[in-house]
């Protein structure tokens, strides 16, 4: 029962994960979550008026059905396989944060600051942050599950060069962009 309550091992998660990319190549199959964008656009008729968005969407509805695994299992694991939904970060990451507003760092799942207080500030940040994820996962041909794990897999040089783009833009964000919006 530890091993359900807690952070399952480097070695469990990873095993799962290679078991999946093993599936998932042996079926012809590639992983990825944004296809399911426009997968849901497509089932809503965004083909209709958008050329990109006409296509046999059923043919991916398997990816669809991850997706709506992938959200039932995260709200099966953090409301009852969970007992500590705040992740252990280093002591130096949380005096950091703190000083750049943060009192909730090392106490909560993630900043109360910014979800649990909607200011006009928050709103433009989150809306911002989102437009800019849909656009470089669009620029990049999918997203960082995509080209990370199965695009690595299938050694795709375009999923290097995307994933190194990938942790250059997590970087400068972290610890260029980030201090200068807060």
């Amino acid at each position: 029962m530890e091993l359900l309550m807690g952070p399952w091992p480097w070695y469990i998660g990873g095993a799962i994960v290679a078991l999946v990319m093993i599936a998932l190549i042996f079926l012809g199959r590639s992983f990825g979550f944004s296809s399911n964008f426009r997968n849901i656009c497509s089932v809503l008729g965004a083909g209709k008026s958008c050329s990109f968005f006409a296509f046999d969407w059923r043919k991916q509805k398997w990816n669809l059905l991850f997706l709506i695994g992938a959200i039932i299992g995260g709200f099966i694991s953090a409301n009852y396989l969970s007992d500590n939904q705040v992740p252990e970060i280093s002591q130096e990451t949380v005096t950091q944060l703190n000083a750049l507003g943060f009192e909730s760092a090392g106490k909560a799942y993630s900043p109360t600051e910014i979800f649990n207080h909607l200011t006009n500030k928050n709103i433009i940040l989150l809306a911002v942050g989102g437009l800019l994820v849909g656009f470089g996962t669009r620029y990049a041909g999918g997203c960082t599950s995509g080209h990370a794990i199965s695009g690595l897999s299938d050694l795709q040089l375009p999923s290097l060069i995307a994933v190194i783009g990938f942790f250059i833009g997590g970087l400068l964000m972290v610890h260029v962009f980030f201090p200068l919006i807060f």
